[in-house]
């Protein structure tokens, strides 16, 4: 059984005035409040079936269904069953949410701002009957009812950011992607916002092809969330995919605490280091690659390619001669058959003159690329 609402004193000392109704129409009012006063106070389903009775008993000519009191009454009775009687237990001529928005419709505007609290309660019931439907739906796989159910909730609640989000998600789960997008950006200019929102909604954008409003997105969200490792990594993936390794720099080392064994990722900071002409971090990156794994092919290469280069500017600098020798010959080692591998050998031999080497090399590059 559900607790009714929390609502305010003046609701659960529930008293509206019935001057101007028919004796009989006065006492079957007066029951009916009376009932729906107890099943405030109590929660008990069994008042609030007694109060429905009374308020049908009188809701029959067109004079009664038109006056005030009485639509006020039945609207806070019908609404407390759509909500409190969620597995409908109570017998209705109709669904009661369906008979409440009826009943609010016979209410004037003027009406229903006179009587704020009594809207409020009934607004609140209609959204926690309509959420219920919705969350029904959801068990159920039926994700297109769901999100018809929650767009009723947020009508009656605008500002429920539970809500926008539920809707944002549903919108996607129902291929309404530009209602998705909305209700996310929304979502995450609210106080409830989730890191999590954010890398949803660049996964919808990148669904879009839109890689650069999904770009700025985790921008956005790791400048709000700057430790939360998914926006952070998920970011650091993009600037690799778009080829920004500029933008890698000024963040990998804050990655690299998160996990600083990550040999991926070493390689990458490594190699976005190398791109921003940082070339003595490129090599510590590098380094720390082989060092967490020393058949790291990329990372051979790369430090390879890096000390020849050294040793090209400077044919005096035998350390990085040999260095370079070492790093080559591993990464040859590592994929015996690898062009770029041979081609960087090659080169090497070609510039310590080494022409057996040479010879050697050119001749399996030659069959590699004729087979």
């Amino acid at each position: 059984m559900k607790k009714p609402n929390n609502i305010s004193k003046f609701i659960l000392t529930f008293g509206l005035a019935i001057g101007g109704l028919s004796a009989f129409a006065q006492s079957a009012v007066k029951e009916a409040t009376n009932n729906f006063a107890l099943y405030t106070q109590t929660g008990e389903l069994k008042h609030l079936e007694s109060a429905k009775k009374f308020i049908d008993g009188v809701y029959k000519t067109r004079r009664d269904s038109a006056n005030t009191r009485i639509n006020l009454t039945r609207v806070m009775i019908y609404s407390s069953i759509a909500y409190a009687d969620s597995t409908r237990k109570i017998s209705t001529e109709k669904d009661p949410i369906d008979i409440t928005l009826a009943t609010l419709d016979r209410l004037s505007d003027r009406e229903k701002n006179t009587r704020a609290s009594e809207m409020a309660y009934v607004t609140q019931n209609l959204a926690a009957a309509y959420t219920y439907k919705a969350n029904q739906a959801l068990q159920a796989q039926e994700y297109d009812l769901a999100y018809q159910n929650f767009l009723r909730v947020k009508e009656l609640q605008p500002k429920n950011e539970d809500i926008i989000y539920n809707l944002g998600l549903l919108a996607n789960q129902t291929n309404r992607t530009d209602e998705a997008i909305q209700y996310y950006e929304q979502a995450i200019t609210l106080s409830s916002r989730q890191p999590i929102q954010y890398l949803e909604l660049a996964q919808i954008y990148e669904k879009k092809n839109q890689h650069t409003e999904s770009r700025k997105i985790l921008e956005k969200g790791s400048a709000n969330y700057p430790n939360n490792k998914e926006i952070l990594f998920k970011l650091i993936e993009t600037y690799s995919q778009q080829g920004n390794y500029g933008a890698i720099v000024p963040i990998a080392e804050h990655a690299l605490k998160m996990e600083p064994e990550n040999v991926d990722l070493n390689y990458l900071v490594g190699f976005s280091f190398e791109n921003a002409g940082n070339i003595e971090k490129a090599k510590q990156y590098y380094e720390r690659t082989v060092q967490l794994n020393d058949n790291n092919y990329e990372a051979n290469l790369a430090l390879g390619l890096l000390y020849l280069q050294q040793f090209m500017q400077n044919q005096d600098d035998h350390e990085a001669q040999y260095t370079a020798q070492n790093y080559l010959l591993k990464a040859n080692e590592i994929r015996p058959h690898e062009v770029n591998a041979l081609r960087s050998l090659a080169m090497y031999y070609e510039n310590t003159e080494d022409d057996v080497q040479l010879d050697r090399v050119n001749l399996l590059l030659n069959r590699l690329q004729n087979y």
